[in-house]
């Protein structure tokens, strides 16, 4: 455990709203507003760090900062949300009189500018405003100084100040005040213009200036003129709890959780350490959800950290438990059955999975929250890369079609992100959310590619680096999606081939920079100097030493494949037109001597599909065209110079 004095330590951004309290006119609060946060009581003189804390909402910290440890310089607090609009913090009656003197002199100004648009002919705008306008000059009404009418007879008059106090007005929800942060309406406008002019004129009273405080989801849901190059503004981000902060909010309830102290006798974390790991990203109003399902289910220690799959994914079930009965005594030889010639490849995806199904991924790092595995598949085209992925997915779950897959060069664009994690607010497709996280948010077990990763946008690059690292994402909508439970495959060429453009932009030829039966170690190594290149040092650290590396398809690989590509055309028009196809020995030899010429091989097994469909299957359609009507008929095929002719023998 952390000792007392990091234990009490007040977080920092609580620290910067007290530094500039008196002296900012106006402060936005933003990112995780909605939460609990550590506080200690300032009239204890020695508050035991661990026991004395309390965890309150933000608008009680808010009026312990700027009413309780204010000293001499205390404020009188006024709250605001557009719903239920004025409130009283201490239920005293100063706030109502407070806002009823404001209301006043707001009702007068009005008056005043009413009276002013009559002179120059524009009249248009009394008695337009809304509610929200209204209270927006109470706001300002409150912060500004106090308003001396000239009357028709030149009298000046002085309400003299509202508070002998300085003032701050909390507004909550404050984004919601508008529908839109582009193309506001007239009494939006209207309504952030008072704002403004509340915190650009707020009243000095002693050493302290009037405060306006803003809370929101995001610094951008607000209009940009009003937060930007403004001199009276202090940007404050409320972070998520860190582990300290968590450490202490479960000291504090631990006869809740209940848990031993302690490591284990193994010298490994023990459950109140593993808890506090795995529940990184999580709030503690979440934390206390969890812990009082933890308290009404009387759960034991040793299934805390099971109530936070729970409480992640909404489901009891491990599915990685249930992997290990799927690999079986020999996944190598499932995977070897569809993906042939990558013997090496296979051994390393295997390992990764043994690793996640037992449990001990990222056993090294101090964060228990990264994916079950990561894994870099690089190699030529058409070696099996993407197979590999499907065969692993078909091991794991029964069918390849469980696998997520994301064709990376429809990525390319610098606002691609949004297309993957969703739209900000006030975007385009902010509704629908992002095709990534929306995907993974509906099935946390799953298994991603993002095929031909070198060519997404370099902002997309820098969103997998939280994705590696921490297992999770923020989405557009403020959500955050786990992928602690997925294993990650990246593919790509990268090293082996470069892509040649014209001047539109368009592929028109792809250069071959490592030749067919390179050895293995020199491949690796012009395959990891093009990576650096390529990729962030973050993004390189992250993947590690798995990358995967696919050789050419050759020799004896190739002819497996060959002769299973043309063994299940054989079986389908057997099953389709009745006609049984038997392969000579001397078509069997042409086709593997051309599976290795040049043209084909450099393409991998595509190439030998293509091979097999120019070469074999139109020849064979021809003759079946021909053949129409002669169900059972036994067909034999022969090398014809370099092509294959067929022949009907038997009856």
């Amino acid at each position: 455990m952390a000792n007392s004095e990091l234990l009490r330590e007040v977080p920092r951004w609580q620290r910067e709203i007290a530094n500039f309290r008196g002296i900012k006119s106006l402060f936005v609060l933003e990112k995780n507003v909605a939460d609990l946060y550590p506080c200690w009581d300032p009239a204890l003189d020695d508050p035991d760090p661990e026991y004395d804390v309390e965890f309150l909402g933000l608008r009680a910290v808010l009026q312990r900062l700027f009413c309780e440890q204010a000293g001499t310089n205390a404020y009188q607090l006024v709250f605001y949300d557009p719903i239920d609009r004025f409130s009283d913090p201490f239920h005293d009656g100063v706030t109502a009189n407070l806002v009823r003197a404001a209301g006043d002199k707001a009702a007068r100004m009005r008056l005043e500018v009413d009276r002013l648009n009559s002179f120059s002919g524009d009249a248009s705008q009394q008695g337009s405003a809304g509610t929200d306008v209204l209270d927006a000059q109470v706001i300002r009404a409150l912060l500004t100084p106090a308003l001396e009418p000239t009357g028709a007879s030149g009298d000046a008059g002085s309400d003299g100040p509202l508070s002998d106090r300085p003032i701050a007005v909390v507004v909550d929800m404050a984004s919601r005040m508008l529908s839109s942060t582009m193309g506001l309406r007239d009494g939006e406008v209207e309504v952030f213009s008072n704002l403004l002019l509340a915190a650009r004129d707020a009243d000095k009273v002693g050493q302290c200036v009037n405060t306006l405080v803003l809370i929101c989801n995001n610094l951008r849901d607000l209009p940009e003129w009003f937060v930007a190059h403004n001199p009276d503004l202090q940007s404050v981000v409320v972070p998520m709890p860190d582990r300290n902060t968590r450490q202490l909010f479960v000291r504090s309830f631990q006869c809740d959780f209940n848990f031993s102290e302690g490591p284990t006798r193994l010298g490994e974390p023990g459950c109140a350490e593993r808890f506090i790991d795995k529940s990184d990203g999580m709030s503690l109003r979440e934390l206390d959800e969890l812990r009082r399902m933890y308290v009404r289910g009387h759960h034991t220690e040793q299934e805390a950290s099971s109530l936070i799959d729970i409480f992640k994914y909404g489901i009891r079930e491990n599915k990685w438990v249930t992997f290990l009965e799927k690999l079986g005594n020999d996944p190598e030889a499932a995977l070897r059955g569809r993906v042939m010639g990558q013997d090496r490849a296979i051994e390393a995806v295997v390992s990764v999975i043994k690793r996640s199904a037992m449990g001990l991924s990222g056993a090294t790092h101090s964060s228990s929250s990264k994916p079950k595995g990561i894994l870099f598949l690089a190699g030529p085209t058409g070696t099996g890369k993407t197979e590999l992925v499907k065969a692993v997915t078909e091991l794991l779950f029964g069918d390849e079609r469980n696998m997520l897959r994301f064709d990376m060069s429809e990525y390319r664009q610098d606002n691609s992100d949004q297309k993957l994690f969703g739209a900000p607010p006030g975007y385009v497709g902010y509704a629908e959310g992002g095709q990534l996280t929306n995907a993974v948010r509906a099935n946390p077990f799953s298994v991603l590619l993002f095929d031909e990763v070198e060519k997404a946008s370099a902002t997309i690059m820098d969103k997998f680096l939280q994705i590696l690292e921490d297992g999770r994402m923020t989405d557009g909508q403020g959500n955050t999606v786990y992928f602690s439970e997925t294993i990650i495959f990246f593919t790509s060429n990268i090293g082996f081939s470069r892509e040649v453009y014209d001047a539109q932009g368009n592929v028109v030829d792809r250069v071959q920079l490592i030749d067919p039966g390179t050895p293995y170690d020199e491949m690796l190594a012009q395959v990891r100097a093009a990576m650096e290149t390529r990729f962030k040092p973050e993004f390189m650290g992250r993947i590690g030493d798995n990358v995967v590396l696919f050789d050419y398809i050759d020799g004896a690989p190739a002819q497996a494949i060959l002769s299973k590509q043309v063994r299940q055309v054989n079986t389908r028009v057997e099953s389709l037109h009745g006609v049984r196809v038997e392969v000579g020995q001397d078509c069997w030899d042409l086709l593997f001597a051309r599976a290795l010429e040049p043209g084909y091989r450099e393409k991998g097994g595509r190439g030998i599909g293509n091979l097999v469909e120019d070469v074999y299957l139109n020849a064979l359609s021809d003759f079946l065209f021909d053949l129409r009507g002669r169900d059972g008929a036994r067909v034999v095929a022969h090398a014809a110079g370099s092509g294959v002719r067929f022949e009907v023998v038997g009856a």
